[in-house]
């Protein structure tokens, strides 16, 4: 019988009563597995994720009923997410059936059973599974349709980039380093490299912020503790590895690890095993890894404070993200789609931005790059009134840097107002393309390594525009000047 991917945990004491369950449950290609006591299932438990447990009321030590209640409750932290539990009960203990299933069963059958009932209760056992993993699925794909309307949506040859990059390396199991200011979307690209993998999709994807934690905590974080590992550790946990387990385990803010979390994240990503805090077992664990900083890690290697070799094996496949004010263009599309979800999620009435507001932010300089843009949106939307979003408020920023102080010191980009948006922001790619090209002092080449463009985008971009006489024949010179 060729495999489903279901997992089936017989619990009972009777040895003969679990081979006749296992026999006449084999064809519905379930992998199933024996315990003859409560603890024995709890050993298994560990290490393997379990969909459905048919479980005897009565067992040796814990009974049934207990190890319900153990399971519901997760007091042991058996699992992350308890199994659907069938009561096995005996002939006239319809009471204890009841109580059962007030505690949390799925449902319950008594002996002596007939065969065909004991199917048809797994097998709605392993439908409402399968109904719960297509929800699951159909939840994931509409936060990664949200998220796409968000800190990832724009047109720019950046995101562009960032989106080819994501597309070809998701349904790897390369590891990958996301690089990116704070509020760029690192996360949302570690989340999107998750959803698209065939391989992974179906796991956990399991995020820890290392520069959120305290460095004696982090590592309980990740490789999780045995009970009395240290002060306060009162029973068993796992960690992050084990629950991303089949899944994607993101690391954000790598560079913030301590040199001996680093060595223990090194090792496990050699051996993919890892040992809990307090522990000396061995634990296979499968998982990839996306990691993300706004730190140059290349210089904290040189310093000393990150290893060169856990380095190498993170950054398999790195994907840059540009801050906000380097893809300016992308702006109107990221205010219109947080306009958007800003009006849907306080029930208000969708409203576009007003012009001379989004000139107002088009010219700001977001040092919170897209997070910003978006909490920006949001208060405009609940604070504007009439048919447009015009209470935009960005003259306050924590580095009062803006666009225009920018074009003091660069030169100026300030743009002047027109009726038309489509004409005002051509002119200012105007301004901006000529000026990144005096400063390669007409090197295209060079003007579109600032720009963060392929050389022939920007010549395109030139044409477009209407300098490509002036500047394109300069390409031609490029090789020669480099």
């Amino acid at each position: 019988m060729e495999k489903n991917g279901l997992q089936l945990l017989v619990v009972d004491d009777e040895e003969a009563s679990r081979y006749g369950i296992k026999r006449a449950l084999e064809t519905f290609g379930a992998e199933i597995a024996e315990a003859d006591s409560a603890e024995a299932a709890r050993v298994l438990m560990r290490d393997r994720k379990f969909d459905v447990l048919l479980l005897d009321v009565n067992l040796p030590g814990i009974s049934g009923l207990d190890f319900l209640k153990e399971l519901q409750t997760g007091s042991d932290s058996v699992v992350a997410e308890a199994p659907l539990v069938i009561i096995v009960t005996a002939h006239g203990s319809e009471r204890l059936a009841v109580q059962a299933v007030k505690s949390g069963a799925y449902d319950y059958i008594s002996k002596p059973f007939e065969l065909d009932d004991l199917r048809l209760v797994v097998k709605n056992a392993f439908e409402t599974i399968r109904l719960r993993r297509e929800n699951r699925s159909l939840r994931r794909r509409i936060e990664i349709e949200t998220s796409q309307r968000g800190a990832l949506l724009g047109n720019s040859e950046a995101m562009n980039r960032v989106r080819a990059m994501i597309e070809k390396v998701a349904d790897t199991d390369a590891t990958v380093l996301v690089r990116g200011e704070s509020g760029t979307g690192k996360e949302l690209v570690a989340r999107e490299l998750h959803e698209r993998s065939t391989a992974r999709s179906g796991g956990a994807f399991v995020a820890v912020n290392c520069a959120a934690l305290p460095t004696e905590l982090i590592e309980s974080e990740l490789f999780g503790h045995e009970k009395g590992a240290f002060t306060g550790a009162a029973a068993r946990r796992k960690g992050k590895f084990e629950q991303a387990n089949g899944g994607t385990l993101f690391l954000d803010e790598i560079g913030d690890m301590s040199a001996n979390v680093q060595a223990k994240l090194l090792r496990a990503l050699e051996e993919r095993r890892i040992e809990r805090l307090g522990g000396d077992e061995s634990i296979p664990v499968d998982v990839r890894i996306v990691s993300a900083t706004h730190r140059a890690l290349e210089e904290d290697i040189i310093e000393g404070k990150f290893r060169a070799d856990l380095f190498y094996r993170l950054r398999v496949v790195t994907i840059d993200i540009a801050p906000l004010r380097d893809r300016r263009e992308d702006i109107p599309v990221l205010a219109d789609a947080f306009a958007r979800q800003a009006a849907e999620r306080h029930g208000l009435r969708e409203r576009p931005v007003g012009r001379e507001a989004l000139r107002k932010l088009i010219a700001y300089g977001w040092p919170g790059n897209v997070r910003e843009l978006r909490n920006t949106i949001e208060r405009a939307a609940i604070m504007s009134e009439g048919s447009e979003l015009v209470e935009i408020d960005v003259a306050q920023s924590p580095t009062g840097k803006t666009a225009e102080t920018d074009a003091a010191a660069n030169g100026n980009l300030s743009v002047p107002y027109t009726s038309d948006f489509r004409d005002d922001r051509r002119e200012f790619e105007r301004r901006y393309i000529a000026r990144c090209l005096e400063e390669s002092g007409g090197n295209v080449t060079r003007a579109a390594s600032i720009l963060g463009m392929h050389r022939q985008s920007l010549q395109h971009k030139l044409r477009e525009l209407g300098m490509g006489r002036r500047y394109v024949a300069v390409g031609a010179q490029d090789k020669e000047d480099k």
